[in-house]
């Protein structure tokens, strides 16, 4: 199976179990996330999915979990690619915080604008729009030309960092692209025409671990 896209979030982390904002902090996956990890890992190789390169972003959630996948998958390990531009979102003065402390030092309705908007950023931080403006040419750039060459590339990184992707490869808008949860470690496995464009796309999901929002 060749010119495959498979983009994976991580699996649960120590500051998703905690309801905590994560952004570009740093923790690790819990016991559970690799749990979830060693499901992707397995499921992708039960597909036939091999991989010729991979990418993930500099965050050790993110990494972990493609170690873990790779490892169950098997075979040649390929060339792993790490970059801040496949970062989750920043979130600024709300990382570190849970959604009660974040609602009452700032109010419901302006924390939710800050997680559900596009285009509105969170003090000091983020929003999914500039997300999209270094995920979005990273992969046009240095992502694009290995599945334009019939490689199959997976992708380990994060909610909103794959959002932005997916709003690029799908060619979804700011409102649609808002309504797309991903659960974590569900590989989305995309196949690709030689032009960009999507051809078939698949998510290999749980029966749980949908999205938190929170990183």
């Amino acid at each position: 199976m060749t010119n495959r896209l498979v983009l994976v979030r991580h699996g649960e982390s120590e500051w998703n179990k905690k309801n905590i904002f994560t952004g570009i902090r740093n923790p690790d996956l819990t016991d559970k996330g690799v749990i979830e990890a060693c499901w992707a890992g397995r499921v992708l190789k039960s597909e036939g999915l091999r991989f010729d390169i991979a990418f993930t972003s500099k965050l050790k959630r993110a990494q972990h979990t493609l170690d873990i996948i790779l490892g169950e998958i098997g075979g040649p390990t390929p060339e792993v690619i790490e970059d801040a531009a496949l970062n989750e979102r920043d979130y600024g003065e709300l990382s570190g915080l849970n959604k009660e402390e974040a609602r009452a030092k700032w109010g419901e309705e302006q924390v939710l604008a800050w997680r559900r908007s596009y285009d509105t950023p969170p003090p000091g931080g983020e929003s999914l729009k500039d997300t999209a403006a270094r995920v979005q040419p990273y992969y046009r750039n240095v992502i694009w030309p290995h599945v334009a060459a019939g490689k199959n590339v997976i992708i380990a990184a994060h909610g909103n960092s794959l959002r932005a992707l997916i709003m690029h490869l799908e060619k979804l808008d700011e409102h649609q692209i808002l309504d797309r949860e991903l659960a974590t470690a569900a590989p989305q496995v995309y196949r690709m025409t030689d032009t960009g464009d999507v051809a078939e796309y698949r998510e290999l999901v749980r029966s749980e671990g949908r999205d938190s929002g929170l990183g």
